[in-house]
């Protein structure tokens, strides 16, 4: 019988090797991380001293979680955490034989604004509406968000030496430091060059991270939230804006525009093309509103019929 201190020292060596071996995102890291943790907590309080099997255990565990109304889409990323525990212990010889089915997600379609609103924004908004210390630096991040489509954590990672000034492209390192190049216009090249012209040079103690926060170290997802949800409140109509809906509003206006999916796609850096489906469905919705509007039988007027 494995006890929970054995399996304690598993845990501990599954996650150094996700994060050695596997190279799996910072983010995956910590949610796995949190779902190993939850989980031995649930463990010592409800069957430390019972002579239970860890499959047992793990079983009652993903019970307890449907029955507390936690959604599917977390508790499908916990079964994945545990089917990739189970293949761990497997290499150590330790079978569980799991057996886990995720449960099925709902995919919601995703939220985005539309061009005139993200225009509204970059373009009418000037740098004296912002109430930030550093105007140029947030114009800069939004500008770039849009014109790249790139992560939250992807542009916070950007370093000078990712920059090549000549072409506009940006080196990226995405989810398991998979390693993409993203192109950016003359606008977001313009806000760039301001901010370094105007503020980056007044903070120079990271001389390697491309935006800096006023003590000069690297800025971190939380900030560039807060700098999102500064231009939120500048739009008229007040609705929910973050860096990811940035992302959602890029590839969505790409593929409206005709862009080939598999294209935008690899300008995301998606792992595989059902991700990047999701805009599809998206692009369907608009055209349903488009014929709604403007199909000829949708704006018959019954009262006036044409002459026969």
């Amino acid at each position: 019988m494995l006890t929970i201190e054995k399996m304690l020292e598993y845990a501990e060596e599954f996650l150094d090797y996700l994060r050695i071996k596997q190279n799996v995102s910072s983010h995956t890291y910590r949610a796995y991380k949190c779902d190993i943790k939850q989980f031995f907590t649930f463990w010592k309080k409800t069957h430390h001293k019972d002579n239970v099997t860890m499959k047992k255990i793990i079983e009652r565990y993903l019970v307890a979680l449907f029955y507390k109304k936690i959604d599917n889409k977390t508790i499908a990323r916990k079964f994945s955490c545990f089917s990739s525990f189970e293949k761990f212990l497997k290499q150590k010889s330790i079978i569980l034989r799991l057996d886990l089915k995720r449960p099925k997600i709902t995919r919601k379609l995703p939220v985005y604004l539309t061009i005139d609103e993200i225009f509204l924004l970059l373009d009418n908004i000037s740098t004296d509406q912002l109430q930030t210390d550093f105007p140029y630096r947030d114009k800069a991040i939004f500008e770039l968000l849009y014109a790249t489509g790139i992560r939250c954590s992807e542009l916070t990672q950007i370093r000078i030496a990712d920059l090549t000034a000549p072409t506009r492209s940006i080196r990226i390192f995405g989810k398991g430091k998979k390693e993409r190049i993203v192109l950016y216009g003359s606008k977001a090249e313009k806000s760039m060059q301001e901010y370094l012209t105007h503020e980056r040079k007044a903070v120079i103690s990271d001389k390697e991270h491309f935006f800096l926060t006023k003590t000069g170290s690297p800025l971190d997802t939380t900030h560039v939230r807060k700098i999102i949800g500064m231009f939120r409140k500048l739009l008229p109509l007040q609705r929910s804006l973050t860096p990811h809906k940035i992302r959602h509003s890029f590839a969505t206006h790409l593929l409206q525009k005709g862009m080939d999916l598999r294209m935008i796609q690899e300008l995301l850096g998606h792992k595989t093309l059902a991700s990047t489906e999701i805009y599809t469905h998206v692009s369907v919705e608009q055209l349903k509103k488009i014929c709604a509007t403007i199909h000829p039988l949708n704006k018959t007027d019954t009262n006036k019929k044409e002459d026969l």
